[in-house]
């Protein structure tokens, strides 16, 4: 797990459209997701991957939890 999930609520307010995307899909990465955006492989590769679809990768409940936080934070900003 990355470090920035024990980050205060407004240090994660505080945190960019690009370090948001980077949180987010780094989880994923860690749980060995693989990726299908250009974006994405091109920034964490595919290797060691063994998950297609995003529901199959095993998740906490609280890792889900902040997944879903990053991603309405995203929305919020307008982050592609």
């Amino acid at each position: 797990m990355i470090a920035t999930a024990g980050l205060s609520a407004s240090a994660a307010r505080a945190q960019s459209c690009q370090e948001l995307w980077v949180e987010r899909n780094s989880y994923y990465k860690d749980a060995g997701y693989c990726f299908k955006t250009r974006r994405a492989i091109s920034y964490f590769g595919n290797r060691g991957c063994s998950y297609e679809y995003e529901a199959d990768v095993p998740l906490s409940r609280g890792i889900r939890e902040r997944i879903a936080d990053i991603r309405a934070m995203e929305q919020r900003r307008g982050c592609d």
